[in-house]
């Protein structure tokens, strides 16, 4: 028996939460969003499962060849674009797409040698203010991409929504407002939504949708869980009761004696921390699944291991399995425990922790 943490990756539940996708946009493509490792999950073992989908998005140009080395050979869009003429010839060697976010690429481009042309969005900033063309700047910048004769044609037009995760706000509705206006008479297929823009503004489901956390079972939303969506947790992250102790009334738990005992405490020690991934600013009272019952975290996150309050738990035993997150457990309730976002969480689990890839968590 390994008392190590463990990531199990259920790719069952993968695939049916690029099915939920499909059926909230059914006339939409799915580009499924990879980047950071499948968001923690294993990028490759992602693309493989999700045969479905029309094409993926990565950040970084490395993570695209990554993938055309491993033989996917669907659409791979590189997020951040090319930012070198040594850049412009991996795009075209893998045949790659990518984003042009900003005028320095137009230039680039415009003198740059291009042995093929290759599939280009230009990205508008609709008030996201991170990455993209002014609107203002988009019938300039999208002739001259037409014009140039290193791209295939037409030019696609895309952004990037802010706010979509709070349906209240009314930032969503000005930024698809904004992007209309841009493009207003341009050809070019679009793409606004992400997992929150797909499922909740159906206004921002164009000719590609962009899905990301739902897949990997999170919801998106503010104060929503995956279950609210009919979403499944692919991540169920694992680990085992390392040792046992009573703690008596008064007695201090963990770094800073940050808790204390009201009162005589079964505690178990499990072997998971921060250097695992766990998050150092969970607080007591976050929920952990021990021997399938639910029971707080008490005191401060180690870097090796957490203790949890077992004293209305049955028969816990050393050795008995623990779930930090994942099936039983969701992991926004982590989350929001921890100051944090589920994307935070997933991203974060360290190379200590081992990856185990299943077609259904049912299968032990």
């Amino acid at each position: 028996m390994s008392f190590h943490p463990e990531a199990v990756i259920d790719l069952s539940a993968l695939t049916h939460n690029a099915d939920v996708a499909r059926r909230a946009a059914p006339n939409s493509k799915l580009m499924a969003v990879i980047k950071a490792d499948a968001y923690g999950h294993g990028m490759l073992a992602v693309a493989q499962a999700l045969s479905s989908v029309d094409g993926f998005a990565v950040a970084r140009l490395e993570e695209a060849i990554t993938l055309r080395q491993a033989g996917i050979d669907k659409i791979i869009l590189v997020l951040t674009g090319f930012s070198s003429q040594a850049d412009l010839e991996q795009f075209c060697a893998y045949d790659l797409d990518a984003v042009i976010h900003s005028e320095y690429q137009v230039e680039l481009l415009h003198s740059a040698d291009v042995s093929t042309p290759i599939s280009a969005w230009l990205k508008i900033n609709t008030g996201m203010n991170r990455l993209g063309v002014d609107a203002s700047a988009v019938p300039r910048l999208y002739d001259a991409l037409q014009l140039s004769g290193k791209l295939r044609l037409p030019v696609k037009l895309m952004t990037h929504l802010a706010c979509a995760d709070d349906m209240n706000s009314s930032s969503t509705t000005s930024q698809i407002s904004v992007f209309d206006e841009a493009t207003l008479g341009l050809n070019g297929e679009q793409s606004i939504a992400n997992s929150a823009g797909l499922l909740g503004w159906k206004h921002a489901q164009r000719h590609w949708v962009r899905p990301g956390i739902m897949l990997y079972g999170a919801n998106p939303f503010c104060d929503s869980t995956a279950s609210d969506d009919n979403l499944l947790p692919v991540m169920t992250l694992k680990s085992r009761v390392l040792s046992i102790r009573t703690v008596r009334k008064s007695g201090c738990v963990g770094y800073g004696s940050t808790w204390q005992a009201n009162r005589t405490s079964l505690i178990a020690i499990v072997a998971i921390g921060y250097g695992d991934g766990y998050p150092r600013h969970a607080v007591t009272g976050t929920p952990v699944l021990v021997a399938g019952q639910v029971a707080p975290l008490v005191g401060c996150v180690s870097m090796d291991s957490i203790t949890v309050d077992i004293s209305q738990c049955n028969n816990v035993r050393v050795g008995d399995e623990v779930v930090l997150w994942g099936r039983g457990l969701p992991i926004e309730e982590v989350a929001e425990k921890s100051g944090t976002i589920s994307y935070e969480l997933l991203c974060g689990i360290t190379h200590r922790v081992s990856r185990s890839i299943r077609e259904t968590l049912n299968v032990e």
